[in-house]
């Protein structure tokens, strides 16, 4: 386990331990990353409500957004000890902890919408949920968290041609890093909640996101044009400690599940709604939005899967099996 902030881990190990319960109530610490007005942190709501009526108020779920608990790193290494229940994180974020997971950051991996949902709501995605277990880590399911697209501060992104010289914020991703690599970028990991300050400062010159989080983040402030090339696709994982859910009995396993899959079905159409509005209210806030050929960018990015396949070849069949899903 990295080290994590004392601070913070003192915090959660003493006053917010990840599975609390007494005779008749067991409550679960949730911490995410998101603003309260993001839609993700709706759907984690939802779950709570959901789970709480199935339990018929055996089981409480305590959301705790913005990072008040830890950075998704942090967070992911809470669980890992149970000083955390369960969180919700970027899938890029957990490539650490399973190597599987990282192919869902390969640039221009997907055909479309319906490809999208066959994978991750199929066998695929079943894998992938269960592929950090032995970290105790267990997925119970997937949050649309849309296509990433680049946004940046002093011109328009318009072809890989325009990334050259430009230190661009990545997600703390392996992948994330050679996908702006071989776009011709610099990329320069940051976190997220301190990315406003770093694009102000210019400490990087633009990032990449999908619209509700380029919206909610209010980085729109600081870029003021938004480059529509979707090159990733990105799921968010909604995860439980193992230490947690192996104190759950085979129903109470059952009803949290439910109220996952119920709370992912809920959050795609509250995504699909914040998508419409943080495109109207950026363009409303003077954004210049672009929407240039994709084909170049995908060119560029031939040398990510080159790359993933020397590297880890283990990867190839589960690789090929994304494609070859109709």
């Amino acid at each position: 386990m990295a080290k994590t902030s004392f601070g913070i881990f003192l915090l959660v190990l003493l006053s917010f331990a990840g599975c609390q319960s007494d005779s008749k109530v067991r409550i679960i610490k949730m911490g995410h990353a998101q603003v309260v007005a993001h839609p993700v942190h709706n759907a984690m709501v939802f779950f709570a409500q959901k789970l709480e009526e199935k339990s018929k108020g055996k089981i409480k779920v305590k959301v705790y957004p913005n990072q008040q608990l830890g950075t998704e790193r942090e967070l992911l290494e809470l669980l890992q000890i149970g000083s955390l229940g369960m969180t919700k994180v970027s899938a890029a974020s957990l490539e650490a902890f399973s190597p599987e997971i990282s192919v869902l950051g390969l640039p221009y991996l997907f055909r479309d919408d319906d490809h999208i949902d066959k994978v991750l709501n199929g066998e695929i995605g079943d894998q992938l949920l269960l592929s950090s277990e032995k970290f105790w880590l267990r997925g119970l399911c997937f949050y649309d968290a849309g296509k990433r697209s680049f946004y940046s501060k002093d011109k328009p992104i318009e072809s890989p041609e325009d990334l050259k010289g430009l230190k661009i914020r990545v997600q703390e991703s392996k992948m994330a890093i050679n996908m702006i690599r071989g776009m011709g970028g610099s990329p320069t990991p940051v976190a997220y909640g301190e990315l406003y300050t770093a694009l102000q400062q210019g400490i990087v010159d633009a990032a990449e996101n999908n619209p509700p989080s380029f919206y909610n983040s209010r980085h729109y402030e600081v870029c003021k044009y938004y480059t529509i090339d979707e090159h990733t696709v990105v799921p968010d994982v909604v995860l439980v400690s193992t230490k947690v859910w192996e104190q759950l009995s085979p129903e109470e396993q059952q009803w949290m599940q439910e109220a996952a899959d119920e709370s992912a079905v809920f959050q795609a159409k509250l995504w699909k709604e914040s998508v419409e509005e943080s495109m109207r209210e950026v363009e409303k806030a003077g954004v210049v939005i672009t929407y240039p050929s994709k084909e170049p960018f995908a060119e560029g990015v031939k040398s990510v899967y080159e790359l993933v396949m020397q590297e880890n070849p283990a990867l190839v069949p589960l690789i090929e099996k994304i494609k070859n899903t109709h």
